[in-house]
């Protein structure tokens, strides 16, 4: 597990951009922490370092924003308002997760029971003077991921 402090939103996108290019075709990232956390800027920052050029809008009202990247298609999905886990059957949620997509879900315990498990999860804590943000590797897939040169705290500031 790796563990970040960040002081501000710009510590938050440096972190996506660093993490960015240990992610890769077939990864699925669990992003955890209460309302206001920051899930959704450390998803856009991820987003825009894996290529996309655009806006980065927040699924929190479509469930899920598809972005067609060089190689692989990213999906960010956002359960927030979920109802029922098995509203994702519906929407043909298992089409998401192949071996040519990159899946980044919000609120991943509103769909226990029809997501796949994760191969990395972050959890984003509020703290009084920033963010606390733990990296936790569940697979190969997220071990190399968390094993990227620029990835662990020592050196940032």
């Amino acid at each position: 597990m790796i563990e970040h402090r960040l002081a501000d939103e710009e510590g938050m996108l440096a972190l996506g951009a660093r993490m960015a290019a240990g992610l890769s075709a077939g990864s699925v990232v669990y992003l955890q922490g209460e309302l206001g956390a920051g899930k959704t800027t450390l998803a856009r920052a991820l987003v825009q370092a894996l290529g996309h050029s655009g806006a980065v809008k927040s699924p929190t009202y479509t469930l899920v924003e598809p972005y067609e990247l060089t190689g692989l298609t990213l999906y960010h999905l956002d359960l927030f308002r979920l109802e029922n886990p098995e509203e994702l059957e519906f929407m043909g949620i298992r089409d998401y997760f192949c071996n040519k997509s990159l899946v980044l879900i919000e609120w991943p315990e509103k769909g226990k029971g029809f997501l796949p498990p994760a191969d990395l999860v972050i959890t984003i804590e509020i703290e009084s003077a920033g963010r606390r943000v733990q990296l936790e590797s569940r697979s190969p897939m997220g071990e190399k991921c968390l094993r990227r040169p620029g990835l662990s705290p020592a050196g940032w500031g």
